[in-house]
């Protein structure tokens, strides 16, 4: 009878077993989650209009585009503001579902992550102060200024290809390489140009070169172990563009010229 009892507690634990893979985690979609009935994304909040904090809520382009994906899968969105060269890492070791912090698609990256279907178009920018010697890209490259990025971004991967690891000084933040600028410890700072624009315009004295460095799309980080999630988010991204949200949600952040 033991013996018995041992089998049909066994064969009872691997039927619930199977059931909670099947249905008792929840709904399909909340399955392709870390945690049932979430999704966790990365993001790094010092990045306006894309993320950034109002109060101690953490808003802008990239949470806003997020929010409507997770309502789309019928999940609750969850924001975790950590450094952004530490978004890829983290989704690798299965801590995030996402990352989206006006993060560029590269060749690189995509050795490490999935990333979804484009959502945005940016372009990396040159702040300098005003009256500065510093004219054009050339200017720039060809002479011995020191240029200040946001460690582990594109500015920060263009910058060091172009001028080499002596000239780049490295911040955890766009505005703290901002800082570094005013305070004259960089001769320019090379990031995406909405946040350059925010930058300039809360720092008298500041401007932007007229030529952009290099233009870019953005879209969302996730496991290349996940392609449930990958398939999902692009459903969600695919309608999300078809009825005007996310051109909605960019239009209200990036009021369109003309």
């Amino acid at each position: 009878m033991k013996n018995l009892f041992v089998k049909l507690v066994s064969v009872a634990m691997i039927a619930c077993m199977g059931m909670a893979i099947a249905s008792c985690g929840g709904s399909k979609k909340s399955g392709m989650t870390i945690e049932d009935g979430k999704l966790i994304m990365a993001t790094n909040a010092a990045f306006p209009p894309y993320e950034y904090y109002d109060g101690d809520r953490i808003v802008g382009i990239d949470a806003e585009i997020a929010q409507a994906v997770a309502d789309r899968l019928g999940l609750t969105l969850e924001i975790q503001d950590i450094a952004f060269d530490s978004i890829i890492a983290g989704i690798q070791a299965g801590k995030y579902d996402i990352g989206a912090a006006g993060m560029t698609v590269t060749e690189d990256r995509l050795q490490s992550v999935n990333f979804s279907s484009t959502y945005a178009t940016g372009i990396q920018s040159i702040i300098i102060p005003e009256g500065s010697e510093i004219t054009d890209i050339d200017t720039l490259c060809d002479g011995d200024y020191i240029v200040g990025v946001q460690s582990g971004t594109t500015g920060d991967i263009y910058m060091a290809d172009e001028l080499g690891e002596s000239r780049i000084d490295r911040y955890q933040t766009g505005n703290d390489a901002v800082l570094a600028l005013i305070s004259g410890k960089v001769d320019a700072v090379v990031i995406d140009d909405q946040p350059a624009q925010a930058f300039v315009a809360a720092n008298e004295g500041l401007t932007i070169l007229e030529t952009p460095f290099a233009v870019e799309d953005y879209a969302m980080a996730i496991n290349k172990d996940n392609e449930e999630l990958l398939a999902a988010v692009n459903q969600a991204l695919d309608e999300l563009r078809a009825d005007g949200t996310i051109d909605e949600i960019i239009n209200r952040y990036i009021p369109a010229e003309g």
